[in-house]
């Protein structure tokens, strides 16, 4: 692992990881907040995203599940990221969270549960992001389901997280 104390600084971190059948830790580096990073990730949905849900509701109906539609277009402003446990974010709930220290949250399906982290490490001249994908799978359905989508997680993801640490032109007029 990259740096224990990071991680076990996070309360309730290592039993979610020790009990997880996924871990996956990326790493990127940017002079965004933790908010800004978390507002931009969380905002990006391009069109090839978007064709990834709509393939994954016929895939999901395969495999006796169901996908509550597509989800819609989500502009986030940093202001509005919540670090409240129990507030939706997109289509997740918040878990646990810190301001400019750590954010989690979880979506639990019928399948599966799936939680997104960021935990950051401030810098002189840019912070440091983890983001962390934790599953843990309920049913025959959760690995045969994610061990399919997980090429296409690995590249979401890491998009994801280069929209992070871009300055949109929205946030610079601010």
């Amino acid at each position: 692992m990259k740096d224990e104390a990071l991680f076990t600084a996070v309360p309730n971190l290592p039993e979610l990881m020790e009990t997880a059948d996924h871990i996956d830790i990326k790493t990127i580096s940017g002079d965004v907040s933790m908010r800004q990073f978390i507002a931009e990730m969380l905002s990006y949905y391009p069109d090839w995203i978007k064709f990834l849900y709509r393939i994954r509701w016929f895939f999901v109906r395969l495999l006796g599940m169901k996908q509550e539609g597509i989800p819609q277009n989500m502009v986030m402003q940093p202001e509005n990221v919540s670090f409240v446990p129990g507030d939706p974010a997109a289509f997740f709930k918040v878990q646990m969270a810190e301001e400019d220290r750590y954010w989690f949250v979880a979506e639990t399906e019928s399948h599966l549960t799936a939680h997104l982290g960021v935990i950051m490490e401030p810098g002189h001249d840019e912070n440091r992001f983890h983001v962390l994908t934790l599953v843990h799978y309920h049913r025959w359905t959760g690995p045969v389901y994610f061990n399919v989508i997980r090429p296409f997680h690995h590249i979401v993801v890491r998009q994801m997280m280069k929209a992070g640490v871009k300055r949109q032109l929205r946030l610079q007029k601010a």
